[in-house]
């Protein structure tokens, strides 16, 4: 990327940051990816050699370091990397008040949603063994079935079926569900007013939403962020 030939901090600040794809790669880094195929996953419309070429960029500007060792290759941030999560926090925080108005269905995606909570549901608050199926009627073909499988505080997830005995079954459509991960609206109210239904064991149904949580950059829920989900709903 060609420089702006600006002395000024902010300027060559974003000489690093402002390539692109490389604030979302620094976001999946903040979020606790650390191997190819796991950022892969939070970025998949990012192409493999593309995401290469930004880390290696990323690692060369000093943000993110590679660590080779015999379980293989990981990525992390660097104290300079560390210090970008408050940039990409406030950022996700704008772009919900300001940017995200209404959700489209052509942002909503069933794999990196899933992939979102995995990845951020602490799975040591699950007693033993609990599976969670989620059902996405209106997800593209082969993304509409999802389990989660939480043991000995470990979460895998699933797109086929895993075999065990499903605890929870959650079923919604995709925008409710994405809009309750993102802090627009609480599961009580998706449940009560947008179609989300969650059935099977009703202890675990109870502490299911304390369990799921929300994404690390959602704000909390907001009058504007509950009419942009019923705007959304009657599109």
């Amino acid at each position: 990327m060609p420089g702006y030939g600006q002395f000024c901090p902010m300027a060559k600040a974003a000489e690093i940051l402002c390539e692109r794809w490389s604030l979302v790669v620094i976001r999946e880094l903040t979020a606790g990816s650390r191997h190819f195929n796991d950022l892969r996953r939070g970025v998949p419309l990012m192409s493999p050699s593309l995401l290469s070429r930004r880390l290696k960029q990323l690692e060369a500007a000093g943000v993110v370091r590679r660590i080779e060792d015999k379980r293989g290759v990981s990525y992390e941030l660097t104290s300079s990397g560390e210090e970008l999560e408050p940039l990409i926090k406030m950022m996700a925080s704008w772009g919900s008040k300001w940017v995200r108005r209404r959700v489209s269905h052509d942002d909503l995606d069933a794999g990196l949603l899933m992939w979102d909570i995995r990845r951020t549901m602490d799975g040591s608050r699950f007693p033993d063994r609990v599976v969670v199926h989620f059902r996405f009627a209106d997800a593209p073909s082969g993304k509409r079935a999802w389990w989660l499988v939480s043991e000995d505080g470990n979460i895998d997830l699933c797109l086929e079926d895993p075999g065990f005995k499903v605890d929870v079954e959650i079923e919604s459509p995709l925008h409710i569900m994405t809009a309750v991960w993102m802090h627009d609206i609480t599961f009580s109210a998706a449940v009560r007013s947008y179609g989300l239904k969650i059935t099977g064991d009703r202890t675990l149904c109870r502490a299911f939403p304390e369990w799921l949580g929300a994404s690390m950059l959602a704000d909390p829920p907001t009058p504007r962020a509950a009419r942009r989900v019923r705007a959304t709903a009657h599109a």
